[in-house]
């Protein structure tokens, strides 16, 4: 069975994602099923980006020593400059979810390449539109990935920490193909 779950939470400035990811990692989660996104500067040109598949990537722009810290923790990381959206810096598992959707042309329509490695997740189309449109506006996006438990289970530390906005997407299981 494959079930897609996740956790997603939206912050004001980055030191508040930077706490919460602080938290999640205390309360032992693997740091591997934690991405995080965020806007850096104002450009509308043509999807560019670098990314690794390593635990580090160099990065230099006024949020660079946040993201330094946030690129130690993650495994992953990249800079994209996606029209309509503009430059977003991003770690964790999402840099994968959204280079496939680049590179398989999996672009949902409507929405961004960001949109379309969320989608991928099994979250609403609905929702993604609310976290483009709040990324744009500067917000950073925690997604935290994993089992129900999990994911129930992050929602409700993030809550506690009550700096940012946290909205838990479930999915029902799918059966496998393989198990028909």
């Amino acid at each position: 069975m494959l079930i897609k779950n996740s956790v997603i939470a939206l912050f004001d400035q980055h030191t508040q994602a930077e706490k919460a990811i602080e938290e999640l990692q205390e309360a032992g989660f693997d740091m591997k099923a934690l991405s995080i996104v965020g806007k850096d500067y104002h450009t509308d040109e043509h999807v560019v980006g670098y990314y690794t598949t390593g635990d580090r990537m160099m990065y230099w722009g006024k949020n660079g020593a946040f993201w330094g810290g946030i690129w130690g923790l993650l495994f992953g990381s990249a800079f994209f400059m996606i029209p309509g959206i503009g430059p977003f810096v991003a770690a964790g598992p999402i840099v994968a979810w959204i280079v496939a959707a680049l590179e398989g042309a999996a672009v949902v329509g409507g929405v961004s390449a960001i949109g379309a490695g969320l989608y991928s997740i099994g979250v609403p189309r609905k929702s993604i539109l609310q976290y483009e449109t709040s990324l744009k506006a500067g917000k950073f996006m925690l997604v935290v990935h994993g089992t129900p438990d999990e994911v129930t289970r992050a929602k409700k530390l993030l809550d506690q920490t009550g700096i940012g906005v946290s909205t838990l997407h479930m999915e029902a299981p799918v059966a496998n193909a393989a198990q028909s």
